[in-house]
């Protein structure tokens, strides 16, 4: 029951019949408040402190596919975001598929956790965890689990870290070091997870990994295959589909492989003696859920190894300001190469709006495409090698303003902006989808529209005149590359969506800069810098004559990082200026958004602590607002289960306005 009052266990009597197949972990159907409902038999007791208990009604399924430890750590996670248990095994469970369980008759059982308990009394609910030292009864005889195997081991890859071959030694030797790692430009950060994740294996433990995308997934896979061999890790991802995605889960928790990777609906899963936990580019958005109560698979990553005494690996090409202070409190240390091999692995990186470059080019500051740019992208398909285009904004023309008074064009009926969708296309509404084919502005009464922000595939079709005869690609939502070929060709992508080049791209462009700079948000130059890097990295070396052109001003700090390819500094900046300012991840926040008497509701039976601060109201979408609390890090605990036991208060008493609570949002604007 994912009320907030009910976030706690209950307790049942366990019939005789059901007495073989009511062990922790299963699925169970109980009675409760007159109704028939799910719940997870969470554990097995000998007496009940309540006189009068009701029996189990059923065993959905015999098969316990909730973990013990997943148990623990799903109350953990619930505790640290002010949720129900519920909510966050609904995420951690994958939904029951009958013909994916009907497979596993007279297979192998999962592997055993601890040894029997008394069978007389039983506690099941979707709330709840059994107590510290409580008896689970395991299902079956116990599995061998991941033993010392002879992997081959290839340190190579990480010498270029002065940290990184004792790294892989602290996970062979069966050890929990935590890592927070700054990939070099044109790294093959898959083989490099693969080298850890073999390490793990030698040493008899499993692993974990998590990424962000289907894409980085599948290079992932294909790493660890080479790697460890065939059908030695499991993928699992949402993006599987109902069935295969619960076998690829069931595969996990019934330790057939000592490897689980998948993008962030993998961070519950079952591992047998987990060992390591590992998450690359951990800023990207992807890794944060949308449902409550929206944990971010980095935090989920990092609380698995607190509890369960594993190693941990935070790694990317940029470094969040999360990341950053792990390393700062001494929970984790940072593996980076020397500033020599760091140059030595950078392209050259170029911005078009320093003095040098206005002083050739005024025209740099406005252009989109300044002459730099232009020229540098020229000059490299003239040596027959590959030019990456990266634009923040897919579409054609997302954004067009009047042509006359250059007042943005909304949408009659949603004011909604009007985007453009080809050359000859009717301007339409991105919000409601409406056609504006007789569009006229509000303002002068002018019909021409002009762009306001120019899509991926205006850039292609410009650039594909500018440069005749040359291959023209674009990779963004519609359809995501993965590899091009080498040669002169332009490759326009959109963040995220760039492809491998063989053998490096002669040239990046990263246009649009100010898209990504001049968001209201408070991650928006990590974000920038987050997404340069990512595409900078597909370039080949400056010695074999990569080149990068950022179209920004070469004074800002995002811009600054990238040129010196020195994220750490940028985190490490980043944190200060927040910490001043009181910011996560320098304080706690959690964000109150729903109508505004709810909220103030909400707050009003609240016992926040002594210390907290409640800033706002600001808008929120959909007539809403949003409240803001900020405490110190020292009482995140106590905010959280302030606001969860204020939520159980109004759900106790049936209030109507549903109110969404946020512990670390995102986005606080």
């Amino acid at each position: 029951m994912p009320l907030a009052h009910l976030d706690r266990p209950f307790d049942y009597l366990v019939p005789a019949e059901l007495d073989a197949e009511a062990v922790p972990g299963v699925r169970v159907k109980v009675r409760f408040a007159g109704q028939l409902v799910d719940g997870w038999l969470l554990e097995r007791v000998e007496q009940s402190d309540h006189p009068r208990l009701a029996y189990l009604e059923k065993v959905v399924s015999p098969v316990p596919v909730l973990a013990p430890e997943i148990a623990r750590l799903a109350r953990a996670v619930a505790d640290r975001y002010a949720g129900s248990l519920a909510d966050v095994l609904r995420l951690a469970v994958p939904p029951r598929h009958a013909r994916a369980e009907k497979e596993l008759v007279g297979a192998a059982p999962p592997p055993a956790d601890t040894a029997p308990a008394g069978p007389a009394a039983g506690t099941a609910g979707g709330t709840g965890t059994p107590p510290v030292g409580a008896t689970v009864v395991p299902a079956g005889t116990a599995s061998a689990g991941p033993t010392a195997e002879a992997v081959p081991l290839d340190p190579r890859g990480w010498r270029d870290y002065p940290a990184g071959p004792a790294f892989l030694r602290a996970l062979t030797d069966g050890r929990a070091p935590r890592a927070v790692w700054s990939a070099l430009p044109g790294e093959d950060w898959a083989a490099r997870h693969a080298d850890a994740v073999a390490a793990t294996v030698a040493g008899g433990r499993g692993a974990l990994i998590v990424v962000a995308d289907a894409r980085d997934l599948d290079r992932l896979d294909a790493a660890l295959t080479g790697t460890l061999g065939p059908d030695r890790h499991v993928c699992l991802s949402a993006a599987l589909g109902p069935a295969r995605r619960y076998r690829a889960f069931l595969a996990a928790r019934r330790a057939e492989a000592p490897v689980v990777i998948g993008t962030r609906a993998a961070m519950f899963a079952p591992v047998d003696r987990l060992g390591l936990v590992a998450i690359w580019d951990d800023g990207d958005d992807l890794h944060a859920e949308q449902r409550a109560p929206y944990p971010h698979a980095r935090e989920v990553l990092l609380t698995r190894a607190q509890l369960g005494g594993a190693a941990a690996l935070v790694g990317g090409y940029a470094r969040t300001a999360e990341a950053q202070l792990l390393v700062e409190t001494g929970w984790a240390r940072e593996v980076v190469a020397d500033r020599t091999t760091v140059r030595a692995r950078t392209p050259a990186i170029a911005p078009t709006g320093d003095d040098p470059q206005l002083a050739r080019d005024p025209g740099a500051a406005t252009a989109r495409l300044p002459s730099l740019a232009w020229t540098t992208a020229r000059d490299t398909l003239r040596a027959d090698a590959p030019v990456l285009v990266q634009v923040p904004r897919r579409g054609y023309l997302p954004s067009v303003a009047c042509a006359d008074c250059r007042t943005p064009a909304r949408c009659p009926h949603c004011a909604g902006p009007l985007a453009l969708p080809s050359a000859a296309g009717t301007p339409a509404c991105r919000w409601c989808g409406r056609v504006a084919a007789a569009y006229a502005c509000p303002e002068c009464g002018g019909r021409r529209l002009r762009a306001s922000v120019t899509g991926a595939r205006r850039t292609a079709e410009e650039l594909g005149r500018a440069f005749p005869g040359v291959p023209v690609r674009t990779s963004g939502r519609e359809e995501v590359l993965t590899t091009v070929p080498a040669g002169a060709g332009l490759v326009i992508a959109t963040p995220g969506a760039e492809p491998v080049a063989e053998g490096g791209y002669g040239a990046v462009l990263l246009l649009d800069s100010w898209a990504l700079l001049t968001r209201a948000d408070l991650r928006a130059g990590e974000e920038a810098l987050r997404r340069w890097l990512a595409a900078a990295a597909l370039a080949r070396p400056g010695a074999a004559g990569g080149r990068v052109v950022v179209v920004a001003d070469g004074a800002l700090a995002p811009v600054q990082a990238l040129l010196r390819w020195d994220a750490a500094w940028f985190a490490a900046r980043e944190l200060a200026e927040r910490r001043e300012l009181g910011f996560p991840p320098a304080v706690k926040m959690a964000s109150v958004t729903g109508p505004a008497e709810a909220v103030a509701d909400l707050l009003a039976g609240a016992r926040l602590p002594d210390d907290a601060e409640v800033l706002g109201p600001v808008p929120a979408d959909e007539g809403r607002e949003r409240m803001l609390v900020r405490v110190p890090r020292a009482r995140a605990a106590a905010l959280a289960e302030a606001l969860h036991t204020a939520a159980g208060q109004r759900s106790a008493r049936k209030a109507a306005d549903p109110v969404r609570l946020q512990v670390d949002p995102l986005s606080l604007f």
